[in-house]
Formats: C-alpha cells, sequence, structure tokens
C-alpha cells in the first residue's frame, strides 16, 4: 500500500513511477484530493471546536450566565452539527479507515519502483545482468521433458487429466523421488546459508491475503473456500510475509529470513494457450519460497543476497541460467525492483523463467503492520520485505530432464542431488 505521506510531499515521484509502469497517473489527483478533503473536515473540526470554546469562555464572562446561554445556544447547536457533520467525513475519509475511499485508492495503487528499474513497457526491455554456464552441445535433436518424463515412467500426464482435469501432473517412482530430492536440497541450502525452515499453513484467510497485495496480484488466479473464505495459497510468500503481522520486531533481530516448501495453487486463467503441455504450468505445483524481512536501509542489498541464494541453487545442479533485471513495465504489483533467473531449456532452445526475487520495501508491510524497533524507545517503523522462489520444483525437473537427457532416452543427475536419490541416471524401468 502506498504511503500517504510519499503522496503528500512528492506526487510527481508517484506519477513517475506510475508512468514507467505504463499505467495512468490520474489515480495520483484523485488521492490528493480524497486526502485534501479529509484534511479540511478536521481542520473545520479544530476551529469548530476552537469556536466553540470561544462562546463558552463567553458564556462564563457574562453578568448574566443563563441569558447568555440562552441567546448562543443556536451557534451552539450549529457548532456541534459542524463538528459532528466533519467528523463523521474525516472517520470515512482517514488513510487508516477500512472502508475508506482514500485507503482503497492507496491499497490498489502499485508500488513505487525504485529508481534502478530500467525503463521499458514489457518483458522484451529486460537486462541481462549475469549469465551462468554455455548450455550444452548434447549432439542430437533434444526432447521435451513430457516426453523424456512419460517414457522414462516417472511423469504422467494422462492419469492426471483422468483425476484432476488439465494442467495437473502424476510423478511416479524415480520422478516422485526426484521432485522430493530437489526441494530437500534446496531446503537443506536454505538452512546452510541462515534461513529458517517454516511448514505454514497452505490456506489462509482473507485478510492474510489481502495484507500482502494477492488479492491484487492474483486476483484472477487464486482457488478460493467461499463457504470458509479461505484461500489455497498461490505462493509460500503469503504466509511466510504475513506471519510477523501486526508485530513490532526487535531491530537487532533483522534480517528474519524464511524457507518454506509447499504446494502452489493457481488457476492460471491469464495463460490459455500458452505451455499448455508439460510442468511449466501447472494449476498445483511445488517450490521452496524464500522470504526476508528487513530494517528499510538494508533492503537493497539484501535483495542482491536474495537473488545470488537463489542463482547459486542452479550453479550447484550446474544449470545453464541468466539473472534479469526486469523492467519498469514488467515489475509486479507489490515490487519496487526484480530481477528474474532463468535456466536454460533445450527443447524451446531458450531461457525460461525458474525464479523471481522482489524488493516490495514497505509496500506489503505497511498493510500487514510490520513494524521494527531499532532500540529500545525508538520510535517503530515499517520493515521492508523480500520474497523469491529458491527454486521452483517442477521447473527444476524439467531443467534437469531436458539438460541432462541422453540419446538413448535415459538423463544423467546432477552431482549434488546423486546422495539424495541414491543414484547417478535415471533410466526407464
Amino acid at each position: 500500500m502506498l504511503d500517504i505521506v510519499v503522496v503528500r510531499r512528492d506526487p510527481d515521484r508517484v506519477r513517475r513511477s506510475a508512468r514507467r509502469r505504463g499505467q495512468d497517473p490520474s489515480f495520483v489527483d484523485e488521492i490528493l484530493r480524497l486526502d485534501t478533503e479529509y484534511r479540511s473536515a478536521l481542520t473545520a473540526v479544530e476551529a469548530a471546536k476552537a469556536e466553540k470554546n470561544r462562546l463558552s469562555a463567553e458564556i462564563g464572562k457574562a453578568s448574566d450566565k443563563a441569558a447568555a446561554a440562552r441567546e448562543l445556544r443556536p451557534k451552539l447547536d450549529e457548532i456541534a452539527k459542524a463538528v459532528a457533520a466533519n467528523e463523521t467525513r474525516a472517520t470515512e475519509l482517514a488513510p487508516d479507515a477500512p472502508d475508506s475511499p482514500l485507503r482503497a485508492l492507496l491499497a490498489s495503487s502499485p508500488n513505487l519502483l525504485d529508481e534502478s528499474v530500467p525503463d521499458g513497457a514489457d518483458e522484451s526491455a529486460n537486462l541481462v545482468v549475469r549469465a551462468w554456464g554455455e548450455p550444452a552441445a548434447l549432439g542430437f535433436e533434444p526432447k521435451p521433458h513430457w516426453e523424456l518424463g512419460e517414457a522414462l515412467g516417472i511423469l504422467d500426464f494422462e492419469r492426471a487429466a483422468k483425476l484432476s482435469g488439465s494442467r495437473f501432473a502424476v510423478l511416479m517412482g524415480e520422478g516422485a523421488r526426484l521432485s522430493r530430492a530437489i526441494a530437500q536440497f534446496f531446503l537443506d541450502r536454505a538452512h546452510a546459508k541462515g534461513y529458517v525452515e517454516v511448514a505454514p499453513p497452505m490456506l489462509v484467510t482473507r485478510a492474510t491475503m489481502w495484507s500482502t497485495g494477492q488479492l491484487t496480484k492474483f486476483s484472477d488466479a487464486m482457488f478460493q473456500d467461499q463457504d470458509a473464505d479461505l484461500f489455497m495459497i498461490p505462493t509460500a510468500e503469503v504466509p511466510l510475509t504475513a506471519l510477523h503481522g501486526d508485530e513490532i520486531l526487535d531491530g537487532a533481530s533483522l534480517p528474519r529470513k524464511y524457507a518454506a516448501y509447499t504446494s502452489c495453487f493457481r488457476k492460471e486463467a491469464g495463460a490459455a494457450g500458452k505451455d499448455t503441455r508439460g510442468l511449466i504450468r501447472q494449476h498445483q505445483f511445488d517450490k521452496v519460497e524464500l522470504v526476508w524481512l528487513t530494517a528499510p536501509d538494508a533492503s537493497s542489498a539484501a535483495l542482491d543476497t536474495l537473488t545470488s541464494d537463489a542463482a547459486a541453487l542452479l550453479e550447484a545442479l550446474e544449470l545453464p541460467h541468466r539473472v534479469l533485471a526486469l523492467c519498469a513495465g514488467d515489475v509486479g504489483f507489490n515490487a519496487a525492483k526484480t530481477f528474474d533467473i532463468e535456466v536454460w531449456i533445450p527443447s524451446a532452445n531458450a531461457y525460461r523463467e525458474i525464479s523471481s526475487c522482489s524488493n516490495c520495501t514497505d509496500f506489503q508491510a505497511r498493510r500487514g503492520g510490520i513494524r521494527t524497533r531499532a532500540e529500545a524507545g525508538a520510535k517503530p517503523e515499517l520493515v521492508h520485505t523480500l520474497n523469491g522462489s529458491g527454486l521452483a520444483v517442477g521447473r527444476t525437473i524439467v531443467a534437469i530432464l531436458e539438460n541432462y537427457q541422453n540419446a538413448d532416452g535415459s538423463v544423467r543427475v546432477p552431482k549434488v542431488l546423486q546422495p539424495y536419490l541414491g543414484t547417478d541416471v535415471l533410466t526407464a524401468s
């Protein structure tokens, strides 16, 4: 949620950020109009109360107080009505009032872009900031992962469709074990880097979804139990970020670094016709999520570290990949700055996203009331929140199957996973 103080102090910055995102900045004028009305109502209340006090003092000084009170009663009644009306209007418009149109505008407006975010309207303007590894020359026509997986007997899309419909998969035998091995490897690496592992609920309340900005970000993509008004999480970012909602954290305890392995659920309504085969875009998928809560002045460096933590997993797996700085038009609603990590997919002859790491600054913390106090007695301030995939398990399976495939259809197992899986090659049984 946008900070009303920032909009008041530097509306041109908010307009500039919106334009860079390709959005109409007129919402800034509406925020300012409502805010002016809100503050005018507060001023009117104070002026009316001051006038009431003046008249009351006048009555107190009168020689005939009863007569003075009768004479001034109409004015006092009029003032009382003005106070009540303006207090009501101020309450309705207050930036922290639940049903305030001003609050609604602040909550529905995207985060302010970091000044270092490159200009650009869409993903074609994203900048490659570094790359690791070279795609291997396989020496044969690479097969897509769904053909490899089905031939190996480890992926079954036909039976998944019988069970649940399209965009689901059944992982069988070594496929299920590979998925578990990848997740365990990711969690072990996160633990070694100081992340606290969390096993959160995968059903969360509407308030939790709202507090992390997901009702805007994934509003058309969520599965919901309408009777209980609970949502299946689209990412573990939701419960991990909201874990400390309405708390004041000791500054000495920052950064808080959390990792969670969960299933994630998305309708993928906006992806019709794209990646309809295989594991790339599923309604249900597994992911290890990394979340940081930091002091405001530490979040920029934290984003670099978080991104490096995620990319290091691909280095360990010896999978060619690259890191991109997303341009202004491609940065998500909650984020001020985002780095995407893309892994090489031979059958597509292209890099595909496997992680997205974002600094959300105080945007989510303002919704969730997550604050920190640098020292005893200091004024609390909002933390900064960051999140990133570390990594998506299904897409990692895709990358391993395709990059490690042999001409005979067998698939070599990355060295770092062999102790987890107990084998160095996957073959058809």
